[in-house]
């Protein structure tokens, strides 16, 4: 697979040279870029998928909410239904998109949207409800709109500087697109990062002459759902694991690490899940043999899962800096100011 990536690499030129005149063209103003009064955050990467702009995102909601009235905007990928909507009760997965699913059901303070316009999502946002502040969700890219303060997230063992454009890599955008960024976060780190890998990273990063934070993912000590299981319980348990997300593994390392017995079931990542899908699931859990066993599966793929599977739960996950989280929440409420 990544000798036929490599032989694609002539492709890769072609995509940077048009990547890197869309953004030429919004730097010269060739092609507009809108500013709001009211702040805008973005997060993004510059890699395709699995950097954790979920979490992110969730942090800053729990950073921001208590104190401003937040809109969160998200395009609401692999949505079978187009234009803004803005969120409400009624509203599924597969109308609005999980993550923005997700965001609305966790947290009551804040106003959820969804529009691949992000110029358009934030004026109609800005009409009904009046946020304080914006958060768009996987726009780093999304150039129309000129954030207020932008964070690119990269991961820990896939840094974009190890990485290639797309087709022969996963980059969106070459690495000279870090410029726009404000902040750069390392995501996925182990919880005991050591300082020489940390110093390691930042010799890599240095040349961008970027502020750097170091994060990783915490998961929940006790599942949820259906079920509200200790991860010390969860080994006395044989555990179906469902997953369809960009990047499973750190939530399978966390399984092992807690020596939990399971097996994974993968699917694509926003996978939309079809009755013969739960069909398959429903078939390896009554496989297992245990009397105690349950299905599992991610927070994300819970809101597309949870009526379709009647005993579901699901590990919560949040991002943690691993230092000077203070000095991260001062320049983002200082950006606000």
């Amino acid at each position: 697979m990544k000798f036929v990536r490599f032989l694609l690499f002539p492709f890769a030129i072609i995509y940077d040279i048009v990547t890197t005149l869309r953004n030429l063209f919004f730097d010269w103003g060739v092609l507009k870029q809108t500013s709001f009064k009211t702040p805008v955050i973005v997060v993004g990467n510059l890699s395709v998928g699995g950097t954790g702009k979920t979490p992110q995102i969730e942090y800053l909601i729990r950073l921001l909410k208590d104190d401003f009235k937040t809109g969160v905007l998200s395009r609401g990928y692999k949505r079978k239904k187009q234009g803004f909507m803005l969120l409400n009760d009624t509203h599924t997965a597969q109308e609005v998109g999980d993550e923005p699913l997700q965001y609305f059901k966790k947290f009551k303070k804040i106003s959820v949207a969804v529009d691949a316009n992000r110029v358009a999502g934030i004026s109609r946002l800005l009409a009904a409800v009046s946020p304080e502040v914006f958060l768009l969700d996987d726009a780093y890219q999304h150039r129309k709109v000129r954030g207020s303060l932008s964070l690119l997230l990269t991961k820990y063992d896939d840094l974009f500087t190890d990485d290639y454009l797309l087709p022969t890599g996963n980059l969106r955008e070459s690495s000279r697109g870090v410029k726009r960024a404000d902040l750069i976060i390392v995501t996925k780190c182990p919880s005991n990062i050591t300082a020489s890998s940390k110093n390691t990273i930042r010799e890599k990063l240095k040349r961008f002459d970027k502020t750097l934070f170091f994060t990783t993912i915490s998961y929940h000590q006790q599942t949820s759902g259906s079920q509200r299981i200790s991860i010390e319980d969860l080994k006395k348990y044989e555990v179906l694991l469902v997953t369809g997300i960009a990047n499973p593994s750190s939530l399978l390392s966390f399984m092992d690490e807690n020596k939990v017995n399971f097996s994974h079931c993968k699917f694509p990542d926003h996978h939309h899940f079809t009755d013969k899908d739960i069909q398959v699931i429903n078939e390896q859990f009554a496989q297992l043999k245990s009397n105690k066993k349950l299905i599992l599966t991610t927070e994300k793929d819970y809101v597309r899962l949870e009526n379709r599977i009647e005993e579901l739960s699901f590990l919560e996950i949040e991002t943690t800096f691993l230092s000077e989280q203070e000095k991260f929440n001062s320049i983002v409420r200082d950006q606000l100011r």
